[in-house]
């Protein structure tokens, strides 16, 4: 199959609940990347990009067809500290950016919970942040990128210049070309530090009229949610340091303060943290650690964190998602109004526990609507729940979570296309609207005539 260095093999999910067999591909240029789209017409196969594979769902899969893997063109082309315009490759993570841009005073706008992310995944996912209900997704912050299209065609679009592609592609899920530039605008920062507040909520309630009220207050919040109680949690919210708050800014905006550290309380090697995690993830085990947690956490406080240990959440602990067992886990994600939000969410969580299928991690955010076609935001907030999948819980948990979507829909809400694993084209057509998904495999037929670019998730939210 082609010249193009390649090889055959088995990928999966972040979550490790999914997997498939794809010809994998790694193209270093544009070049190289419509070489791949004229052998897959001239085979009949599909293509698929896929970036560090940090979707929790079937996004990066392509069973039996080509994965386009990104993360060869990673290269940072070109960096401005005076005005903190940055142009880079689609395979460049968050952590490389960051690195890049943070010593000289800027931070980027929007981040993943995970810094491993690309730059790829970030525009075709539209990922938000911690900061939505602020800063909106990260599509509004570029600028301009530029993609080649499976026809060969070379586009660039900004909210000027091709203006509907510009808001299609973005979002699209790499079904309508492939990103080969963006350049982005960063965020001006003072300090390597965030001033960071924390408090406990006792309801599901009380947290959610936390979101709401205190958003305005914050350049960032967000909800931690014991979802065995259904109800006990945390806030965290934090701020920005103006130019005089910190005393060692040169100290704190270095790469080396930012690093987060490989062991536990300077002895225990992170890396092998999962191992020790994974007697614990079953229903006993996050009581108890949800309790504990509950506990220490009830006294309202106050500290500085840097921006990494605050954001990338997800890295603190590495391969984290190993500790459920060899079946994985998969996370729903669902974006509601704000007034239904209490009770669709406090009926799910009670239909979970009569399962006896209980999330073990909660996570809400507060967010905003945007402009982009396959929008998942909506004005009200989201909340994420992590369940563990196993050989006998897998067809019941399929099944529950159909029927936590058919709560959503009735209730006005969404979903985030990088999450969910069940969302059926039934869902999609309710939530998205007809006029919507007509207007997507329009831009679909405009930009990709001969069907080449799919995935996993095409097949299942679009056919």
């Amino acid at each position: 199959m082609s010249s193009l260095n390649q090889t055959f093999k088995r990928l999966d999910n972040f979550g490790h609940s999914l997997s498939a067999a794809s010809y994998c591909k790694y193209p270093k240029t544009p070049e190289e990347i419509y070489e791949v789209f004229q052998l897959a017409k001239k085979t009949g196969l599909t293509v698929s990009t896929r970036g560090a594979g940090r979707s929790y769902n079937d996004a990066a899969l392509n069973g039996g067809g080509i994965i386009l893997d990104m993360t060869g063109m990673d290269k940072i082309l070109a960096w401005d500290p005076s005005t903190g315009v940055v142009r880079c490759e689609p395979g460049v993570t968050i952590e490389k950016l960051w690195q890049t841009i943070l010593p000289d005073g800027w931070w980027p706008p929007v981040v993943s919970g995970t810094m491993a992310t690309t730059m790829g995944g970030a525009l075709s996912t539209n990922i938000h942040g911690k900061n939505n209900f602020l800063m909106g997704p990260f599509g509004e912050h570029v600028l301009e990128f530029t993609a080649l299209l499976p026809t060969g065609a070379k586009i660039t679009c900004s909210p000027q210049k091709n203006r509907d592609l510009f808001y299609s592609l973005i979002s699209g899920l790499g079904l309508l070309g492939v990103f080969t530039s963006v350049a982005l605008q960063m965020k001006k920062v003072y300090s390597g530090l965030l001033n960071v507040r924390a408090w406990p909520t006792r309801t599901l309630e009380e947290q959610l009229k936390s979101l709401l009220e205190a958003a305005p207050k914050y350049d960032y919040i967000v909800g931690w949610l014991d979802t065995i109680t259904v109800g006990h949690g945390q806030i965290h919210a934090a701020n920005y340091l103006n130019e005089s708050q910190d005393l060692q800014p040169r100290k704190t905006l270095q790469v080396k303060y930012q690093t987060l550290p490989p062991r536990l309380f300077g002895v225990l090697p992170k890396s092998i943290m999962h191992y020790f995690m994974k007697p614990f993830v079953n229903n006993l085990g996050t009581f108890g650690i949800n309790s504990a947690k509950y506990i220490l956490s009830q006294r309202r406080h106050s500290f500085r964190q840097s921006h990494t240990a605050f954001n990338f959440y997800l890295d603190y602990i590495p391969n984290w998602e190993r500790s459920y067992g060899r079946n994985g886990l998969i996370q729903h994600q669902s974006f509601l109004p704000k007034e239904p939000a209490l009770q669709i969410w406090t009926e799910m969580l009670a239909t979970a526990k009569r399962n006896g299928l209980p999330p073990y991690l909660g996570v809400t955010k507060r967010h905003r609507p945007d402009k982009f076609l396959l929008s998942h935001s909506v004005d009200g907030f989201s909340l994420a729940l992590d369940f563990k999948v196993t050989d006998r819980n897998r067809s019941r948990l399929s099944a529950m979570l159909t029927e936590f979507d058919q709560m959503v829909i009735k209730a006005g809400g969404r979903f985030y296309f990088a999450k969910n694993s069940e969302t059926s084209s039934q869902t999609t057509l309710a939530f998205l609207g007809q006029e919507t998904v007509e207007k997507f495999k329009k831009m679909k037929k405009r930009c990709d005539p001969n069907g080449l670019l799919e995935s996993d998730l095409y097949r299942r939210i679009f056919e």
